[in-house]
């Protein structure tokens, strides 16, 4: 019983030593993350400040494709219209023209209201 015991007691002291390194590591991070935080502001504005003139041309340049590409797609779609409309109607025409030729024999006739 006394093997146990001791087990017992050594899983407990490790989860012991676990958790104060845990609580160390997190306390040691805290404290960089507050001495670094001036560090990062300013470089953080740095950054923003040379990167806008570069993500005002992005959106110049994406703004003049996007007006060049719209009239592409337009037309893609338009043909994509098209081949869609062709697609069901090739296979369709054999009922069509029987749908064109049942018309036809049950019409009714012109009355004509003169004689010519």
């Amino acid at each position: 019983m006394l093997p146990m015991i001791e087990l017992g007691a050594l899983v407990l002291f490790g989860i012991v030593i676990v958790t104060l390194v845990a609580a160390f590591a997190m306390i040691v991070k805290a404290v960089f993350w507050v001495v670094l935080l001036p560090f990062r502001l300013v470089f953080w504005l740095l950054g923003a400040l040379l990167m806008l003139p570069l993500l005002l041309l992005k959106a110049l340049f994406g703004g003049l494709m996007a007006l060049l590409a719209l009239p592409l797609a337009l037309l893609g779609l338009a043909v994509g219209a098209i081949a869609l409309l062709f697609g069901v109607l090739i296979p369709a025409i054999p009922l069509i023209f029987l749908a064109a030729l049942f018309w036809y024999l049950v019409r009714p006739e012109r009355t004509h209201l003169a004689r010519s």
